[in-house]
């Protein structure tokens, strides 16, 4: 998972065994096109430790990003006819 600030050009990336890995803009592959919002999406990435503190280099995204789309719920606010 992913928390990145494209404003400010940092973020962290949560692994599986919940370990909190710091990620630079240039810790992204060269292919990566980084827009707003990238909280939450899932990546892949290199671990590599630099000045004792583990970073996350190499970084893509695993999947294409499809915004959340409202879904209307039965029986909730609707009215039938």
């Amino acid at each position: 998972m992913l928390w990145f600030n494209v404003d400010k050009g940092h973020g962290f990336i949560r692994t599986e065994d919940d370990e909190r890995l710091y990620v630079a803009r240039d810790g992204f592959a060269a292919d990566v096109e980084l827009a707003a919002p990238c909280k939450g999406r899932a990546v892949t990435f290199d671990r590599e430790i630099v000045d004792s503190d583990p970073h996350a280099v190499n970084v893509a995204f695993s999947e294409q990003h499809e915004p959340r789309r409202a879904r209307l719920r039965k029986g909730r606010g609707s009215s039938s006819l």
